[in-house]
């Protein structure tokens, strides 16, 4: 009898930013190609995704947060365990990348339970372009300067989404210690922390 698991390794990854950025949109990007505009998540909404990337068979729990601020104690359980952290700001909305610096990078510091987490900024609606107020530099050099991944993308149009995740994964299946922590360990402690009923199967815009 084959008792081997459908999966090689188990990865949570975590989605933080702004109300508005596009966070919730980004993962229905990702997890089922299509996009929509989202009313804001409520507390927290969650999805798995299976992903065949770099030779290894992936399960993927993602978790999408609420960025509004009235949310925002709800969240400090949900950076435990994540392999992957993603910064989401707007190009067109210049308070969502300074919040990143202000408020989001603060709590990663804080609340991360591992210190190799893997964080990758990512400036979403490059479809707008000319809306846009955050230059590519500027993400640039702030991806820099906190030693995360960078990647512009728009989930209305699809374009660097898949990229985006992949990117991010790769980046964890390239560090050892959370290659570890995804294995037989890793497994048994992301289920463990249930989304609230209520919030499993809302949707958002972030």
């Amino acid at each position: 009898m084959d008792t081997s698991p459908e999966f090689d390794y188990l990865f949570k990854l975590l989605m933080i930013g702004d109300s508005g950025v596009g966070k919730s949109s980004l993962l229905l990007s990702f997890a089922s190609d299509t996009f929509e505009d989202l009313s804001p998540t409520i507390g927290v909404d969650f999805k798995v995704k299976y992903v065949n990337i770099g030779g290894k068979k992936l399960k993927l729990a993602i978790w999408d947060t609420a960025g509004q601020e009235r949310f925002r104690t709800l969240t400090s359980s949900y950076y435990r365990g994540a392999q992957g952290v993603i910064m989401a700001y707007d190009v067109t909305r210049r308070d969502t990348f300074t919040n990143l610096r202000d408020i989001w990078a603060k709590e990663i510091d804080l609340y991360s339970t591992n210190q190799d987490c893997i964080k990758m900024l990512v400036g979403n609606k490059v479809d707008k372009e000319s809306e846009r107020v955050v230059t590519k530099k500027e993400g640039i050099e702030f991806a820099r300067e906190y030693g995360c991944l960078f990647i512009e993308c728009s989930a209305k149009t699809h374009v660097n989404v898949q990229q985006c995740f992949e990117e991010l994964v790769l980046k964890i299946l390239d560090t050892p210690s959370l290659i570890a922590e995804g294995s037989a360990g890793g497994k048994k402690n992301i289920f463990k922390q249930k989304p609230p009923e209520s919030d499993a199967s809302t949707s958002g815009c972030c």
